[in-house]
């Protein structure tokens, strides 16, 4: 028996996605995602000073507002052909690596742990630890008094198969109260450097307006301390508990196998290849990215721009009543292929690349641990091992960055915008792979385009109708009660979607 399952809204992710999945003989054959409104800041930005796209575009998200920043000057960056000092290059290692930090553990802790661990543990406890008593405590206060709204973030939740032993509950839920210190923590060591967070405005084209000292360095050397030290202690291993208890869930959510990376933390030389390398991986093969093979594809997106072309001549002209579209999100493709992007995409052309041996023994270690192969990263706990792997990676090298900064040197470059100029500005978000693109005319700005994680992850069928990464990750998953389709939620957020990106 054909059953539709709609899940609308999507709970716990940024933005409003809609989910539709057919489920026959307990297991999704066919699942759409949509995107559910338009906002339109690419058009905002057409007329306007160049010098405005850093600070408006950060207003995408709240969440990843460093890496639309930062993707904005760097396309500016082309079109006045200047370039930050290495001060300037650093520093936006450290801001863009905070925000990494405290996106990924907003992910796991606070969007997607309610998935797995069992919350009703917490009215069972019987130990002393104060931050589970205090939780306790407050649990029972707003039950008891019918306050039942402060409860949203926990309760209500699908019915389902929850974590069983007391350990990964209980360290589950401790963790997931001092994670919200520590996502503070590392808003605030961003701010340092950026003026405030989020949506930082000594972002700019150039490198960044805040100056280094010393006192600066020694605050933010100590918060990033405190962070990484949670990602070691509570993150990581919470990560692996949860993988323990779930292994199945390394073969559920394969999705599309392409996997795509435009690389980030360029190295403050400029002269050697960045942290994280720009890289495809098709088909099991790694390739070298070249920028002019992304296209986007409408034919199922509410728009009536022309499809399948670059995204440096797109346009954006919404169109609501659209025969057979059904999203606000466009279909990137990247040499007509679907592609996922994202700590997964990272992590795995990294890997494939070997290179790193830290990041190589890093990844074999875990792997080792949880009795797995590189093969079962693509999944939806390879998607939630990789993003904990990878802040352990960033918050590594933002320690070794914060060493390099000289104080009372040059943070930015002068410049001058000039009349007619064209630029990509091609990054990684936490979510995954962010391009920019611009143009301007008579000083001004003429067409500004993005096409962002979520735009990639999150799209709708393209003109071939091959559906979208999280589509066809969705495909296969295994549905024990179509009442409550928590396995297909799972799927989902294993992907970290932003929908506030994706329909910019």
């Amino acid at each position: 028996m054909n059953r539709k399952i709609t899940i609308d809204p999507l709970t716990r992710i940024e933005g409003h996605l809609s989910i539709r999945v057919d489920v026959e003989e307990g297991k999704v054959i066919t699942a759409e995602c949509s995107g559910e409104m338009f906002r339109g800041f690419e058009a905002i930005l057409q007329g306007r000073d160049p010098m405005d796209a850093q600070q408006i575009m950060q207003r995408i998200c709240g969440v990843c507002p460093v890496a639309h920043g930062i993707a904005s000057c760097m396309a500016q960056e082309e079109a006045y052909g200047v370039a930050p000092p290495q001060n300037g290059q650093l520093l936006r290692n450290l801001i863009q690596g905070s925000n990494f930090l405290q996106s990924h553990i907003l992910h796991f802790y606070h969007l997607s742990a309610v998935d797995w661990i069992d919350l009703a543990a917490i009215q069972k406890y019987e130990g002393s630890d104060p931050t589970l008593r205090n939780l306790q405590t407050w649990v029972q206060t707003q039950i008891e008094t019918q306050q039942l709204f402060p409860l949203a973030p926990l309760f209500p939740r699908y019915e389902g198969n929850y974590a069983d032993d007391a350990l990964t509950n209980e360290m589950g839920l401790k963790n997931y109260v001092i994670a919200l210190e520590m996502r503070a923590l590392a808003h605030q060591m961003g701010a340092i450097w950026c003026g405030k967070l989020p949506h930082a405005p000594g972002l700019i084209p150039g490198g960044v307006t805040e100056s280094v000292t010393a006192r600066k360095v020694a605050r933010f050397r100590s918060a990033l301390k405190r962070v990484a030290t949670f990602i070691d202690d509570a993150y990581l291993p919470d990560v692996q508990r949860v993988a323990t208890a779930f292994p199945d869930y390394f073969e559920v959510g394969r999705g599309c196998g392409n996997f795509l990376t435009y690389g980030m933390f360029g190295q403050p030389t400029g002269s050697e290849e960045p942290t994280f390398s720009p890289g495809v991986l098709m088909d099991g093969k790694l390739q070298t990215f070249h920028q002019d093979q992304i296209t986007e594809d409408t034919c199922y997106s509410r728009f009536s721009s022309p499809s399948g072309i670059h995204p440096s001549s797109g346009a954006s002209a919404p169109d609501p009543h659209k025969d057979k579209a059904y999203s606000w999100i466009k279909a990137p493709r990247y040499a007509g292929q679907v592609m996922e992007v994202g700590p997964l995409a990272r992590v795995l052309t990294a890997y494939k690349r070997g290179t790193d041996p830290n990041l190589v023994n890093l990844v074999d270690k875990y792997l080792e641990a949880l009795a797995v192969d590189a093969t079962a990263l693509p999944s939806v706990l390879g998607r939630h091992l990789s993003r904990a792997l990878e802040a352990k990676i960033v918050a590594t090298k933002m320690l070794e960055w914060v060493e390099m900064l000289a104080p009372e040197e040059p943070t930015n470059t002068p410049f001058t915008i000039p009349q007619t100029g064209t630029g990509a500005g091609l990054t990684e978000a936490a979510r995954g792979a962010l391009g920019h693109w611009l143009q301007i005319r008579n000083g001004k700005i003429s067409n500004y385009q993005c096409v962002v994680p979520t735009t990639w992850n999150c799209s709708p069928r393209d003109d071939e109708g091959n559906p979208g990464a999280t589509e066809q990750a969705l495909m296969g998953t295994p549905v024990n009660n179509v009442e409550n389709p928590l396995e297909a939620a799972r799927v989902v957020r294993s992907f970290d979607p932003c929908l506030a990106c994706a329909v910019h």
